[in-house]
């Protein structure tokens, strides 16, 4: 199950994102020399019409287009090469820098219709009781929010200045954040109170033993009604859309939590934690399956948008550069660059990877 779902999640993934820089490329003229998913030693292979060598490698975590004028399958460019019609160098920047975002766009415009089509088909999940649900119905023990003061009863109107119409929203206010100061303004009597306090830190642990480290105030809604409504497809698109923005927004809170220290390094997963969560999620059924793929094709989008040398975002970043000075960086200049940011891929792959190990086996 592991390895049927690690496959039908990845495999298709990085098919669709390596077809976006090729497409794009094939749409401007520039020519592939190497479509290959996988790395490392080819499996399988032929070579089209168009002298595209289309490749099976045999190390299954991404893929890559070579084109006309790469140095390597980085697509860091061969200074030594001509440039001329059909090279990826000969192109405009702007053609350039359209066939480099086409991979991530691919993956984020994935993300968005699978989404799309799970709130078409199943709808969209609602609290039917937004007042009640911000009300307080009981308390956990040891919790944060009854040492501040807080009693059964009272309804939450604001966490830190935000309004908070639902307990959805009280969740997302929190959740995210373990550790962290909060000011919850509250509803008794018809009168506003407020109250500090700091968000516990919590283990959750989902049904396949997979735990994650979530804030909590201790505090259960008095009566929370969920029921799913039917999305139209032409409200369904926007609503993905959004969606995928709350997530990246989660990330970007959880990068910036890791790089300050609030969250460890050690709650990043790598390619044996994907594989593990596809496989739990495919057990589970294709809906639960299908979200999950969306969720890492949005990762994938994510990750390719960064500004780190080597992947997608590292050459928009130069291409960025090149339209102000009006001249590309130095041959130098852009080895450099390019070397410092596929070792901090490797880097990272390496410590992602030891993560999953170490929390996986039963030393860790």
């Amino acid at each position: 199950m592991y390895v049927a779902g690690f496959l039908l999640l990845l495999g298709p993934l990085i098919t669709v994102h390596e077809l976006g820089h090729y497409l794009v490329g094939r749409w401007f003229g520039v020519r592939a020399e190497v479509f290959s998913i996988g790395f490392g030693k080819e499996i399988a292979g032929r070579t089209d019409r168009h002298g595209t060598r289309w490749r099976l490698s045999l190390l299954p975590l991404g893929g890559y287009v070579q084109f006309k004028g790469d140095m390597n399958p980085a697509s860091v460019p061969d200074p030594e090469a001509v440039v001329e019609p059909g090279s990826f160098q000969g192109a405009a920047l702007w053609k350039r820098a359209l066939i480099v975002a086409a991979g991530p766009v691919t993956n984020l415009l994935v993300a968005i219709g699978i989404l799309a089509a799970l709130f078409t088909i199943y709808g969209q999940q609602v609290i039917t009781n937004p007042e009640a649900s911000t009300e307080i119905g009981a308390f956990a023990e040891g919790s944060a929010a009854e040492a501040a003061g807080m009693e059964v009863g009272d309804r939450i109107v604001a966490i830190d200045g935000e309004a908070v119409t639902e307990f959805n929203d009280i969740v997302r206010a929190i959740e995210l954040y373990p550790g962290r100061d909060l000011i919850i303004t509250a509803l008794r009597d018809g009168r506003e109170r407020t109250f500090a306090m700091t968000a516990a830190r919590a283990t959750r642990e989902d049904g396949f033993g997979n735990t994650s480290v979530v804030g909590r105030i201790g505090i259960a809604p008095a009566a929370l009604e969920v029921a799913f409504q039917r999305v139209p497809l032409i409200e369904a698109i926007p609503l993905a859309t959004a969606t995928c923005w709350d997530i990246t927004k989660m990330m970007v809170t959880g990068i910036r939590q890791i790089v300050t220290g609030e969250r460890s390094i050690k709650e990043l997963g790598g390619p044996v934690k994907i594989a593990k969560y596809s496989g739990e999620q495919l057990s589970l059924g294709i809906t639960p399956f299908a979200f999950f793929v969306a969720l890492i094709s949005l990762n994938l989008a994510f990750i390719n948008f960064l500004p780190i040398p080597a992947l997608d975002g590292g050459h928009l970043a130069f291409y960025a550069a090149e339209a102000i000075r009006r001249k590309p960086a130095g041959p130098e200049a852009t080895e450099w660059a390019y070397r410092f940011g596929i070792v901090f891929v490797l880097v990272f792959m390496v410590v992602v990877t030891w993560n999953d190990i170490t929390d996986l086996l039963p030393f860790g």
